[in-house]
Order: structure tokens, then sequence, then C-alpha cells
């Protein structure tokens, strides 16, 4: 863990500038380029009480050092709504200091407080070091995704 207190809290308005800092990591670390137009709708949503979206920052000294973005959802295999954890990224120069897991345990907290059936979360089978962070949490499924997009 860093040697600052790190908190995990809800995404507030003035993240923003942080938090597109950090997505713009994100999206190029996953070799992808959004339209702006994603991005702000994305942050929309971020903030929008009525979105199943919301995002939780990792706050390290009044600064925003990583984030997860979730959606909470129905599912048609459970009776309680699950948790989709969809994004998760921590700055580079901040690595290795325990943001991650804590932004991972803050979620798993909010499972059982919320009473989600379940957290499930996918990386990309080569991102060795996210899978050994994940391995300390749960197994990986034997689930192969399929992807259709619309042109």
């Amino acid at each position: 863990m860093t040697s600052a207190a790190c908190i995990i809290r809800a995404a507030l308005p003035s993240d923003e500038p942080a938090w597109r800092e950090l997505w713009q990591g994100y999206c190029e670390f996953y070799e992808t380029r959004l339209p702006d137009q994603v991005t702000r709708r994305t942050w929309q949503r971020i903030l929008d009480p009525d979105s199943q979206i919301m995002c939780i920052v990792a706050d390290v000294e009044g600064r925003v050092l990583g984030f997860a973005n979730c959606v909470v959802h129905e599912a048609t295999w459970e009776t309680q709504a699950v948790c989709y954890l969809e994004d998760l990224y921590v700055a580079q120069a901040a690595r290795g200091q325990g943001i991650a897991a804590a932004l991972l345990e803050w979620l798993r907290n909010a499972m059982r407080a919320e009473g989600w059936a379940r957290l499930y979360w996918m990386t990309r089978r080569d991102n060795a070091q996210a899978r050994r962070l994940y391995d300390r949490f749960a197994s990986a499924d034997d689930f192969v995704r399929y992807v259709i997009r619309q042109k």
C-alpha cells in the first residue's frame, strides 16, 4: 500500500480531469481510441444517479490515482443484481502500491453490503501483472468471450 492513506470513494464531478487522464492511459494500454463523445457520455453516466454505471476512485492525498468503472445490473441466473467491473486502471507511477487491490476490496465489500449476487470482470489473457492480483481475489473461469459489433 502507499505510504499515504488511500481513500476509495465515489467519483465526484471535480474528478473529471484526473479520470480523463487515467481513462486515456487505460485506452492506450488496451490499444484503442474512443471518440470523445463516448468518453463524454461515459462520464455523464458515471455522474447520473439513475444510471447503472458507477465509478469509484482511489484518492491519495487529494490525487486520483486509479479508478474502477462498474455496471450494476440484473441477471437471468440470479435473483439479485450483479456487478460487472468493466474498467480498472491505476496510474503507471502508482502501480505496485496496493491501489488496485484496494479498489477490488472496496467492490467486494460493496457486493456484500449491497447484496449483489456476484462481482465479475475479465482481462486479457496476457495481462500478467493484473492477473497476479486478480488471482488473489478469484479464480478465472473457462468462458470464452464472443463479440458482434454493429458496423
